[in-house]
């Protein structure tokens, strides 16, 4: 038997929108309106209520995928987040990638939010592939289903070391994260830089890190090792840059004076350290992501990529040269 979800697979909608329509709510456009309709038509669909109803209660909940390794990165996107499910009568399920699979396919709910990206891409297409829209941060996924936001990495990372090699700096390190999206983006930016500038990167002073204190502190430890230090050490995120600012300051290395270290994200501590960053609006895109996906759930939105401006916040971790 036809049901809902199929008509939300063919239309390329969400469940909820089909729901919506097949109730005569006045929430979708018309377009949208006209082409559940004739779908359900095509497909034979014969409307039971107990389809847009189960155990009582309407699908109203999100799911929010979400990675407990760093909470205090994710505090102000799940902030903005929440606000606006709030706003429009949303609840939210707050999933780890060990029970994403099994509560994002549950019967109450009626769209995703992606922000862990060690959950692998199979479970996140397997849910869409079922009819459940999705809002992916920092994270490429081409789905009809799926909504990409990312963060301007490449654009602002540029930005950051341009500044740095006009500034007189002319010996790097880099420190990124675990490969994905962002890691690959703002390594590619830094080295852009350095090669539009002449200037050469020793492949001995690339440092492989997993976004935490602890892999900033080993990195700056082989940085200590090394018979001349960089004169800046670019780090993929914040909490790389904080383990090897602590750690050079356990052994006696000064920064900025001895070594200068930047960052990405701007999370709370950087302020407090003097941290060098990109600034990432995490609350404002936590916002327009649940915006985004609400306007699909009642549909009104669409599945096109968006794109979110960093900034880069100039702190006393860089050591004037120029």
């Amino acid at each position: 038997m036809v049901g809902i979800k199929d008509i939300a697979s063919r239309c390329g909608v969400s469940p909820t929108t089909v729901s919506n329509v097949l109730n005569n709510k006045n929430n979708v456009g018309q377009k949208t309106r006209d082409r559940v309709l004739e779908t359900a038509r095509e497909l034979g669909y014969v409307h039971k209520k107990t389809e847009v109803v189960a155990g009582g209660s309407k699908r109203n909940t999100v799911a929010i995928n979400f990675s407990d390794f760093d909470a205090q990165f994710y505090f102000d996107v799940l902030h903005g987040i929440s606000d606006y499910a709030v706003k429009r009568d949303f609840n939210l399920l707050i999933c780890t990638k060990e029970n994403f699979a099994k509560y994002a396919d549950s019967e109450s709910i009626c769209g995703c939010i992606i922000m862990d990206w060690s959950t692998d891409d199979a479970t996140i297409l397997s849910i869409a592939d079922k009819g459940i829209p999705m809002i992916t941060l920092d994270r490429q996924m081409p789905h009809k289903l799926i909504k990409n936001m990312v963060t301007g990495n490449y654009e602002s990372e540029k930005t950051l070391v341009e500044k740095l090699v006009s500034s007189g700096f002319k010996s790097f390190a880099f420190l990124g994260g675990i490969d994905s999206d962002d890691n690959r983006e703002r390594y590619r930016a830094f080295r852009d830089v350095l090669r539009d500038n002449d200037i050469s990167f020793d492949r001995n002073l690339l440092y492989e890190g997993d976004w935490t204190e602890k892999s900033g502190a080993a990195a700056a430890r082989l940085i200590m090792l090394q018979p001349r230090m960089p004169q800046v050490l670019v780090c993929a995120n914040d909490l790389m840059a904080i383990g090897a600012i602590r750690k050079f300051q356990e052994n006696g290395i000064r920064v900025p004076d001895d070594i200068s270290v930047c960052g990405f994200d701007d999370v709370i501590m950087s302020k407090y350290l003097g941290l060098t960053t990109v600034c990432v609006p995490n609350y404002e895109r936590g916002y327009l992501a649940m915006q985004a996906l609400s306007d699909i759930i009642d549909g009104t939105g669409n599945f096109e990529n968006f794109k979110i401006g960093a900034r880069v916040k100039w702190r006393k971790s860089i050591r004037p040269l120029i």
